[in-house]
């Protein structure tokens, strides 16, 4: 039988709630039509979408990332503050559309307070210039009698915003964006906006862009900005998006084995640029871009449908970012809604898909501290990573109210797996809730049709001593919560 051994003693790191984001950009009906759509009936009078915030705040969305994105490279964020009726209109070239800037800084920060949630800004460095970048935070963050903070309060905001999280760019290493650098040229010119940026507000924390394609060259990316940048950045921004293109079940779920080694090459990097260098702070990895992106049927042109196992996906990236909470203590998924979303806004209604259950449950019920879980089960073969465990699994402990969290993944597609997990040296004391992601199959998802055929069922068992059994069912995410004792 498969087994589990939990030992809350054996802890890895504080969990920081930051890994719970998401993200929300300039593209597609994210923003417009997604969080803002003055006029409608489901619409507050801020514009702000009503039933799109009540989801937001149940998926405990801790730290949201704005404007981008590809988009944030050609965005020029004076654009999109003072009167609506006299902002300009311009050609968007990321995503080829006018961009009519009626949601700006004002608004997104108004948003992240109505959610609440953190707001994370990514700044231009490749249209942008330093000192645009520096203006947006003294903008954002200025208390003196200052130009840009002036211009807040004229904008009818008197107190600052506080914004801690500022992103240095978005994936400037790829040729698609607008201005994309080589890696020692954006490492310069990101140490010049990294030192203004704090001058202005030494209490904000910096995202350095870093990978964005999982390869070699990608490393020798990743190597120069943490060694320019460490002693000023407090995270190295990483993304990935992994998809089931080939359709092949075996090599997806394998997508552990690619997230685990890719975070391992980082942390390698971080720990020997920074080995020989007295005081020099070690960066964590901001993995501020992920998700599942599916090559088949698509609602609109960046709205794909969801299915069972790429929630399972989503749900192996946050068993990653727990087991590797000591380093990956950021991180959001792209994106909350109507591109890549776990939530579709229709101008008259929503639809959950199915990558959104994983989320809910992951951030709402775990623990503050990540524990080390021994795993033992069989394995299964793919082309892709060789042998994987049928089970993914990550845990969690929440020491001020006696409760284990574990996170697991059934990534058998036929079989339900009877599972022992076993505690030492405490014991279980109460009955434990299961939560189970699933559905009729891997492929199965959700539509306005059949808004439930991926769903959520809840079952509470007995746990008391030191051994209980759960039943995972076959392509599954189960997340189950038990008191603890000793």
């Amino acid at each position: 039988m498969p087994t589990i051994a939990l030992d809350t003693r054996r802890t890895i790191a504080p969990i920081d709630p930051l890994i719970y984001g998401n993200f929300i950009e300039h593209l597609g009906r994210c923003i417009y039509g997604g969080v803002y759509e003055p006029g409608s009936k489901l619409s507050d009078k801020r514009g702000f979408r009503k039933d799109v915030l009540k989801l937001t705040r149940r998926l405990n969305v801790t730290n949201v990332r704005w404007p981008g994105g590809n988009f944030v490279s050609g965005y020029h964020w004076m654009d999109g503050v003072g009167p609506r009726e006299a902002r300009p209109k311009r050609m968007e070239l990321a995503w080829h559309v006018v961009e009519p800037n009626q949601f700006g800084t004002d608004e997104f920060i108004e948003w992240c307070r109505a959610v609440p949630t953190e707001p994370f800004i990514c700044v231009n460095m490749g249209s942008g210039a330093m000192d645009e970048a520096q203006a947006w935070v003294e903008y954002c963050n200025g208390k003196e009698d200052t130009h840009y903070a002036n211009l807040r309060r004229q904008n009818g905001h008197a107190e600052p915003y506080g914004v801690k999280l500022w992103g240095l760019g978005n994936e400037v290493s790829g040729g698609w964006q607008i201005g994309s650098k080589t890696a020692e040229r954006y490492a310069q010119d990101a140490l010049e906006f990294a030192k203004v940026m704090k001058w202005t507000d030494p209490a904000i924390k910096l995202i350095a862009c870093g990978s964005c394609m999982q390869n070699a060259e990608d490393m020798t990316w990743n190597r120069i900005a943490i060694e320019k940048l460490a002693d000023i950045c407090e995270y190295l921004s990483i993304h990935m998006y992994v998809n089931n293109n080939e359709n092949n079940y075996a090599n997806y779920m394998g997508t552990t084995a690619h997230i685990e080694r890719f975070i391992g090459a980082v942390r390698g990097l971080m720990a020997g640029a920074t080995y020989h260098r007295q005081g020099a702070s070690r960066m964590k990895i901001s993995f501020d871009e992920y998700n599942a992106w599916p090559g088949g049927e698509r609602l609109e042109p960046h709205l794909p449908v969801y299915t069972l196992e790429d929630a399972l996906v989503v749900g192996m990236f946050l068993n990653a970012f727990i087991r590797n909470a000591d380093i990956v203590t950021l991180a959001n998924m792209a994106q909350l809604v109507n591109v890549l979303p776990p939530i579709i806004a229709r101008p008259n209604g929503l639809l959950l898909q199915s990558i959104f259950f994983p989320l809910e449950l992951i951030a709402n019920l775990n623990g503050t501290v990540a524990l080390d879980a021994w795993v033992d089960c069989e394995d299964f073969e793919s082309e892709r990573y060789g042998k994987v465990p049928y089970l993914d699994v990550s845990a969690s402990h929440d020491p001020d109210k006696s409760l284990v969290t574990l996170n697991m993944i059934n990534r058998d597609k036929s079989y339900a797996a009877p599972v022992k997990v076993e505690l030492g040296p405490g014991k279980f004391t109460d009955r434990a809730t299961l939560h189970h992601v699933l559905g009729d199959g891997p492929k199965a998802q959700n539509t306005f049709k059949e808004p439930d055929n991926v769903t959520v069922v809840k079952l509470v068992a007995d746990a008391t001593g030191r051994k209980t059994t759960v039943e995972l069912p076959p392509c599954s995410v189960t997340v189950m919560r038990v008191p603890v004792a000793g």
